[in-house]
């Protein structure tokens, strides 16, 4: 049996076939998740997205634009989903930003202030914002699982990643706060910190090759992370194998975290 039939997840954060959360979509569905999704206002970002879930094999997916740093837009996304689908168990936040100006080595000092504060809000509070509005609609389901993604370097320094390493260090932290409040709701909350994948938000970071070469040739795999690592770990965290995880911050990078150089 499918460890998620029965079960609605909201994607959001697909930008295209080479994603995160595109393979996180396509581990859910093979576990039988009926999949929503959100994307960018705007026909050009909705063309994309239409186009990547189109490629999962789904066709007439529950679509709706979204703009993570309006509290109204995710307000009518959420009102959208409860009035058509009806129910959410799985919450998938899978976006970040984070002006690619500053994202080389030797620039964080020189970080504007609205740069720091667009970097945490977009990448941080979102995961607040759309819990916020999850939770009630997932205690009606009788609990639910939230994920997000992260970046070793929210914990530890990659030179370059910079500012967006403090918006990952706030999201990790954001994680831990929400398990602690909406477990009475029997609503998990957990992290996936997955290794460097080449897509259009990683390819901003200054020096990103350079990670590439590294981690193939010192993580204990000796390889890069690919997104099916990503996704059969979200199916984990999605599903009642991880019944009693969360607030954890899960490492799927191969084994790179682990070394000390």
């Amino acid at each position: 049996m499918a460890l998620l039939a029965g079960k609605t997840a909201l994607i959001v954060g697909i930008a295209n076939e080479r994603s995160y959360a595109w393979y996180i979509a396509q581990s859910l569905m093979q576990q039988g998740a009926t999949l929503a999704f959100t994307h960018l206002p705007g026909d050009k970002n909705e063309h994309r997205t239409r186009r990547a879930v189109e490629a999962l094999g789904i066709k007439d997916a529950w679509m709706r634009p979204m703009d993570a740093s309006s509290d109204a837009d995710i307000n009518l996304a959420f009102d959208s989903l409860e009035t058509t689908l009806g129910r959410l168990d799985i919450l998938v936040h899978s976006i970040a930003f984070a002006d690619r100006d500053w994202l080389q080595p030797g620039k964080f000092i020189d970080t504007p202030r609205e740069a720091y504060r667009n970097a945490v809000d977009i990448s941080a509070y979102t995961l607040v914002a759309m819990s916020r509005r999850a939770r009630p609609m997932m205690a009606k389901a009788g609990g639910g699982s939230i994920m997000c993604m992260s970046y070793y370097g929210g914990d530890k320094v990659v030179p370059g990643y910079n500012v967006m390493g403090v918006a990952k260090a706030a999201l990790e932290c954001s994680a831990r706060y929400l398990a602690w409040e909406l477990g009475p709701e029997k609503i998990r909350v957990n992290v996936i910190s997955g290794g460097y994948l080449r897509t259009l938000a990683s390819s901003a970071v200054g020096g990103a090759d350079k990670i590439t070469q590294h981690v193939a040739e010192n993580s204990p795999l000796r390889r890069n992370v690919e997104g099916e690592d990503v996704g059969r770990t979200a199916v984990y965290l999605a599903s009642e194998l991880s019944s009693g995880v969360t607030g954890e911050t899960i490492f799927v990078d191969c084994g790179i975290n682990t070394l000390g150089l």
